[in-house]
């Protein structure tokens, strides 16, 4: 029997997992002539490449930067990490309690496999990050999703769900700018999940890819701020460069042992080299600070110019959330068009966006879409939202009836 004719055996947590809808986007956008709006690609033109060049040929000056490295991660930059969160969640955070992971999605996986049994059942935000709920049902979790709204998740909510019996081992949240939402948790939600944590014993993931795309106003206080049980998760690939690949996370130094034991496994190791180069991006914190504010800036004039050419071309027919940060803004048609079945027509007129259905778990968000403004000029912007409207149109034509 050829190998080809033998039946697949594959492992149970394989069989309710399906494939990520904005990876197989980038697959079907990849061609030049699509404006695609459905990745969450930061602006290519914002990537500091030259000053990653010259950290580069610094750090190859030191042998080390091309040996393996400890897997916990480059010592210097868990320093760097530990000196830039403390300062945000008010604290001292001990370099022993973070772990750099390769982006920040692997220090999400890694922390699920630490904290989460096949049943445990997790609190993710509706609608989710897709990447977020990959690793979640990888990991044979339960979902119990907890609507949004524009001050973040639900709390009161969530309350009320624990006094009615629920008992989650892990709430994740993306608590500045979410993905897809755009939403940022309100001050007052922070400091009552944090409660929440401390009086049911269940762990927090605080993700934050995002929070240092604000326009106006800096996010508030994280959440780890207020609990030890917050384990918090970011990374520079939104604001240095996707292909350094560098994330971390801290938190409690048991839960931080745990991953590093699994991590060893994992990839033994990081990358000493871009390790060494993102270290000394981030310790130069006048540069940081004016690339940081060039990029808030940028990104901030691409929100508004999407924002006002949905408005001038949709009028009524879609409502968007207010966009104060991050790379997202989450739109919904009022007439009921459904997203994914207008997808292939969008896609015939060269533009994409992610279907709201990508990021559901209880309801499927059929009038919903996702739209990324970081990645294109205002210009590119405004012919992405014309084209939009062509499909728009186009399908409509055909659901007339004859």
């Amino acid at each position: 029997m050829s190998l080809d004719s033998t039946p697949l055996q594959l492992s149970a947590r394989m069989a309710d997992l399906r494939s990520s809808a904005i990876r197989d986007l980038l697959t079907l956008t990849a061609r030049p002539s699509v404006i695609s709006l459905a990745g969450g690609l930061p602006a290519t033109k914002l990537v500091p490449r030259e000053r990653i060049s010259q950290a580069a040929l610094r750090a190859l000056d030191d042998p080390r930067t091309v040996q393996y490295g400890e897997t916990s991660g480059w010592a210097p930059l868990r320093e760097t990490v530990a000196v830039r969160e403390s300062g945000k969640v008010g604290r001292v955070v001990d370099p022993a309690e973070v772990v750099v992971t390769h982006g920040s999605q692997q220090a999400l996986s890694l922390l699920a496999q630490v904290l989460i049994d096949p049943g445990d059942t997790v609190v993710v935000e509706e609608p989710g990050y897709t990447g977020a709920l990959q690793v979640f049902r990888t990991a044979q979790a339960a979902l119990a999703p907890v609507a949004l709204d524009e001050d973040g998740m639900d709390t009161a909510a969530l309350e009320h769900a624990l006094r009615e019996g629920l008992r989650p081992k892990v709430v994740h949240t993306v608590s500045n700018f979410h993905n897809p939402r755009g939403v940022v948790l309100s001050a007052r939600r922070r400091r009552h999940l944090a409660a929440l944590a401390d009086r049911y014993g269940f762990w927090v993931i605080e993700d934050d890819p995002y929070g240092e795309l604000w326009f106006d106003t800096p996010a508030p206080a994280p959440v780890a701020a207020h609990s030890d049980r917050v384990l918090r998760l970011s990374s520079g690939s939104k604001t240095l460069a996707p292909a350094l690949r560098i994330g971390w996370l801290h938190g409690d130094r048991r839960v931080c042992e745990a991953v590093e034991l699994l991590k060893q496994g994992a990839d033994l190791c990081g990358s000493s080299l871009t390790q060494q180069i993102a270290t000394e991006l981030l310790d130069d914190h006048e540069w940081l600070d004016e690339h940081l504010a060039t990029v808030r800036g940028s990104y901030a004039a691409r929100a508004g110019a999407l924002v006002r050419a949905l408005e001038s071309t949709f009028g009524p027919r879609i409502s968007h959330a207010t966009v104060h940060g991050g790379m997202f803004c989450w739109i919904e048609f009022a007439d009921g068009v459904d997203t994914t079945a207008l997808l292939d027509t969008a896609l015939a007129h060269d533009v994409a966006y992610v279907p709201g259905g990508a990021f559901g778990v209880a309801h499927a968000h059929p009038h919903a879409a996702r739209l990324c403004f970081a990645t294109y000029e205002e210009a590119v912007l405004v012919e992405g939202v014309a084209r939009l409207r062509s499909a728009y149109d186009a399908r409509a034509e055909k659901l007339i009836p004859r």
